[in-house]
């Protein structure tokens, strides 16, 4: 089942059961899946698109999150976790940091990256491999550390 249908059963459940926050953060996903299919893309939604819109969803939260934070706003902050958490239930499960450094390690020993002039390559190729399995962010700081 693709990621149209299942947000689809989802927002069914939650209106029947009440659950506002759950509601609203369907919604959102599903206008992002149908803003995709309306785009003009020329193919259908790929397991590659649903990843996209599932990864970019959960970076609109995090950026939100950390901008009310910033300026105070607790209980709106709060909301987005809250969201954040949601959209996380359809991606997959993330690595844990000690997985993507050894990953990040087995790129480094292949291509024979040791110093900071290679982190672009380091980065394009840690990011194909752990592409929905590691936050951006995440591998960016463990590259750095690794090559620092």
């Amino acid at each position: 089942m693709g990621l149209e249908q299942i947000v689809n059963t989802s927002l069914v459940e939650s209106m029947k059961k009440g659950d506002k926050i759950r509601t609203e953060t369907l919604r959102s996903l599903k206008k992002s899946i149908i803003e995709f299919k309306t785009s003009g893309v020329g193919h259908d939604m790929t397991p590659d698109d649903e990843l996209k819109i599932l990864n970019s969803a959960a970076k609109q939260r995090k950026d939100a999150i950390e901008m009310y934070k910033q300026a105070g706003r607790v209980e709106s902050a709060e909301k987005e976790e809250s969201e954040l958490k949601i959209i996380q239930e359809f991606l997959p499960k993330q690595l844990s940091v000690e997985e993507v450094t050894a990953i990040i390690k087995n790129i480094m020993t292949a291509n024979n990256i040791a110093d900071m002039k290679d982190m672009g390559k380091l980065m394009g190729a840690a990011m194909k491999e752990l592409k929905g399995k590691a936050d951006g962010s995440v591998v960016q700081k463990i590259v750095k550390e690794l090559l620092a």
